[in-house]
Formats: structure tokens, C-alpha cells, sequence
């Protein structure tokens, strides 16, 4: 009988840990919210950020995933062929949980609010995952991913490999000696441009591409007007490619404001993919690279190759 019992409790414990996505013991995450969230499946895991979608598919775990976010576009795969919850900052309670899911990995920003208290009081896992832009920011947040969904080994892989490309970018950015002064504009609405500042993506991405943002007075976003414009007197304007609703270099160089500054006196608008310029995924680095050698043609010529560690290294197993 002993024996028998023991022959029963062996397949047991195989058939658990044949189960695609479970977790034997159990894991805890800390996360943004500086709670303790324990994780003991991942088999059925929504993913709500662009950045998480791009992070699971560069471990290999897209087979877990079972619905994403709007901003999920990279691999292009993402967003075709998974159930779509909506956009990040407006997510529907109802088409998240009626995924079945077992883990639900967001970004922190997610919301809108009520839709995050539905979710937590459904019992479901609710890893929100912390949104540092900064290159340890990065790091960490891929880190997490990976613990949240027990494969550290790989996480541990794409961490380093991120980390040779931020590495490399610092080098890069090490040969630029006057750095230009960049503003990133979101949009403009009624002649008015939406601007970033501080303690934003954009600002970051900036920095790391070795330029200035040209607003230093005010964190997040404001929609500042033409005096304002003039005064911080920009280089460049950056921009990111958003379909029919596309900031135009046209409309930039005939606007009032930047019609006084360099940017319409030397033609200088710059447009970029939205989630590999401000995603802040596995090719941030790869982007602030591209954004330099845009700032900087000269550092094509000079050192500026990038040879992506990330490109070169397979970290799904």
C-alpha cells in the first residue's frame, strides 16, 4: 500500500511539473505598488504595456500569453494574433477577466483607476511592474518580468545583453561634444504644442542619445505656447509616427513659435517608431542609437557602429 502510495504521489508531482506555467512552490514579486504579490501560475498571463509584450516574447514565453494591450506592437505578431484587452490607461475590467487569466502583468500607469480596483479584488495576480526610465530602470524591469515569470535564467540572459548594448551606447554617446538641444512634441493642438519634460520617456531618451532637452522647467507633459517655444530655443524637434494623426515637419517649421528658432531655420524634425523610441523595452538602446546617429550624422563616420548584443543573443530557453 505504501509503495502504491508513493508510486501515486511520484506521478503526482511529475504531472504538476509537466503543467505549462505552473509554479511549484510559488514566487514572490515585489512590485510597484511595494507589495508582495505571490505568483503560482503564469499558464494563462494577460500583458498590459508594450514594453512587458516586447520583454516576454524576448524570453521565449508568448505561448503563455493569453491577451495584450493596444501598445503590445512589437513583434508585430503580438497584437495579430493575441486577444486585444484595450488600450493600456484604459483597460476593460470585463475583457481582461474574461480571459480567464491567471497572472496579470501590468505597467505601472495602467488604469484607469477602477478597472485596477476590479481586477485586485477579482483575486487574479496583479503584478504592476514599475515604469523607471532610466537604464537601471530598464534592467530591473526585465528582471522582474522574468521572476514574475519564473525564468530567471533568462531574464538574467537578457539583462546582460541590454546591458552591453546601454554599454555600447555610452561610448557613443561619450564622442558627442555640444550636445544639441532637442524638444520632443507630442502633438500640437490648436497652435499650442504638447511638450515633454522632465521624469518622462522622452527626456530620457534624449539623454541617452547624448542630447539636451530643450525644456528644463517642468516634469511630465504641458502645453506650452509660442513665447515659451522661442525661449528654449531648440535645435530639433522629435517627434513619433502615430498614422493620420502624425506630427508633420511641415506644420512644425510653419508654426509662429518654431518658425524663430533653428528648427525651422535649419529644417530639423525627427520622427520615430513610438514604442521603439519610448517603449523603453529590450531595444531602447538599439533606438537611442538611431536617434544619435539622426542628431549626430557625423558619428556615423566616427566609432558610431552599434553591433547589438541583443540581436546576437538567443535568450527564449
Amino acid at each position: 500500500m505504501t509503495f502504491c502510495r508513493s508510486i501515486a504521489s511520484l506521478l503526482l508531482s511529475c504531472t504538476f511539473a509537466l503543467v505549462p506555467g505552473a509554479h511549484a512552490a510559488g514566487i514572490i514579486v515585489h512590485d510597484a505598488r511595494n507589495r508582495d504579490v505571490a505568483v503560482t501560475d503564469v499558464a494563462r498571463t494577460v500583458s498590459i504595456g508594450g514594453a512587458i509584450t516586447e520583454i516576454l516574447y524576448a524570453l521565449g514565453l508568448e505561448s503563455r500569453l493569453v491577451g495584450v494591450d493596444t501598445t503590445s506592437l512589437y513583434p508585430p505578431s503580438a497584437l495579430h494574433d493575441k486577444p486585444n484587452v484595450g488600450y493600456m490607461r484604459k483597460i476593460s475590467a470585463e475583457g481582461v477577466l474574461g480571459l480567464n487569466p491567471s497572472l496579470i502583468l501590468a505597467i505601472q500607469g495602467s488604469g484607469p483607476p477602477e478597472t485596477m480596483d476590479i481586477l485586485e479584488a477579482a483575486k487574479v495576480p496583479l503584478v504592476l511592474v514599475p515604469e523607471t526610465f532610466s537604464e537601471d530602470g530598464l534592467v530591473e524591469k526585465i528582471k522582474l518580468v522574468g521572476h514574475a515569470m519564473g525564468v530567471d535564467a533568462r531574464a538574467a540572459c537578457l539583462s546582460a545583453a541590454v546591458s552591453a548594448d546601454l554599454a555600447q551606447l555610452r561610448a557613443l554617446r561619450a564622442k558627442v561634444t555640444k550636445p544639441v538641444r532637442v524638444m520632443f512634441v507630442m502633438s500640437l493642438q490648436n497652435g499650442r504644442a504638447m511638450v515633454a519634460g522632465h521624469k518622462t520617456a522622452a527626456d530620457e531618451i534624449i539623454q541617452l542619445a547624448g542630447a539636451a532637452n530643450a525644456i528644463d522647467d517642468y516634469d511630465g507633459y504641458k502645453i506650452i505656447g509660442d513665447e515659451s517655444i522661442v525661449a528654449a530655443k531648440p535645435d530639433v524637434v522629435l517627434s513619433i509616427e502615430r498614422g493620420k494623426d502624425s506630427l508633420q515637419a511641415d506644420a512644425v517649421y510653419a508654426h509662429p513659435g518654431f518658425a524663430l528658432t533653428p528648427v525651422a531655420a535649419n529644417k530639423s524634425f525627427i520622427t520615430m517608431d513610438g514604442l521603439y523610441l519610448l517603449g523603453f523595452g529590450p531595444r531602447t538602446a538599439a533606438a537611442a542609437r538611431d536617434l544619435s546617429v539622426k542628431l549626430y550624422p557625423a558619428l556615423a563616420n566616427q566609432g558610431g557602429s552599434f553591433t547589438s548584443a541583443l540581436s546576437a543573443t538567443n535568450c527564449r530557453q
